[in-house]
């Protein structure tokens, strides 16, 4: 029973956390005078993968390094199979050119580094991860620097400036509230599934993985219900780039990770891989430069069978 309470009390605190977010993101933006796909890309993804961050830590430091890459492996896949596809679903999203030119690239080229680096012998180390947090700094750069509007705000003059003590607030409480949810529902979830009796890896690929998910579901519908899809779209791929070169890469940093069930590297990383390539056919078929509606069952679908295989 209170693993039950904490899985609802969490998934209480992260959609509270998620509005806002997306509140200050936006003022943010409107201050500023920057791209909202670079907000999203930037300080939403890096707080609603702070649950990420801190439970890879954890995990890594407490002996369950299975649990630490489960986690974020399985939260890439839920993040494009089943948040993009509920998202897309609730609401179709109109991408631009630099999509597919930039944001897409630099996820696959992430997806691809951290599969090199650990596929071939199962670790990775302090060297890799610094390496792989200086792509992520260099990335940041480049996007704050160069990166226009990649997908069409439908409402802009929805768009309200707020005074920067309720930015700074709301940006303060959806941390706060992000990182305390996930917390609670994480508990929750590993209690749960603890008590039947199942593997580090399975725990972190699914009821974890999907728990640090929440964050970003929670973001990307209250986006897409205020229409804000620069913010929506921009906050799953920055939270995929986020989750494999910070994550991870801060992760190896602080305690080297190395693969305990091998079904992680014959199985769960080709997910990861397959799901993150299909989302650029997606953009271009049946409409061009789209995710409808039929690409969010799609993306579901294929999350559902990922679990039923993971869990069988």
């Amino acid at each position: 029973m209170q693993n039950f309470l904490f899985v609802l009390l969490g998934l209480l605190l992260l959609i509270a956390g998620g509005n806002w977010l997306l509140k200050s993101a936006v003022a943010i933006s409107l201050n500023l005078n920057i791209p909202k796909i670079v907000i999203g890309m930037t300080v939403v993804s890096f707080a609603t993968s702070a649950p990420e961050l801190i439970v890879s830590i954890k995990a890594a430091l407490d002996g369950f390094p299975d649990l630490a890459l489960g986690n974020v492996v399985g939260s890439n896949i839920a993040n494009l199979g089943l948040v993009l596809g509920v998202t897309v679903i609730l609401g179709s999203i109109d991408v631009r050119k630099s999509f597919y030119t930039t944001d897409w690239p630099v996820m696959m080229l992430a997806s691809l580094l951290f599969f090199g680096f650990i596929y071939f012998d199962g670790n990775l180390g302090r060297v890799e991860g610094i390496i792989m947090v200086s792509l992520l700094f260099l990335f940041l750069v480049y996007l704050l620097r160069f990166q226009k509007t990649a997908v069409v705000d439908e409402m802009p003059e929805d768009d309200i400036p707020l005074p920067l003590y309720k930015t700074v607030l709301f940006l303060g409480l959806g941390g706060v509230a992000l990182w305390g949810g996930s917390e609670l529902l994480i508990n929750g979830a590993v209690g749960l599934a603890s008590s039947l009796g199942v593997s580090d890896r399975v725990i972190g690929i699914t009821f974890v993985s999907v728990g640090t998910s929440v964050p970003e579901l929670a973001a990307s519908v209250i986006a897409v219900i205020k229409k804000e899809k620069a913010i929506s779209l921009g906050n799953l791929i920055g939270s995929n780039i986020f989750n494999l070169l910070a994550v991870l890469g801060i992760t190896a940093i602080v305690s080297p990770i190395h693969v305990v069930d091998k079904g992680l590297l014959s199985n769960d990383i080709f997910w990861m891989l397959g799901v993150s390539f299909l989302i650029l056919p997606l953009v271009f078929f049946p409409k061009g430069l789209r995710l409808g509606w039929r690409d969010g069952l799609i993306l579901v679908g294929i999350y559902v069978t990922f679990v039923y295989f993971t869990l069988r």
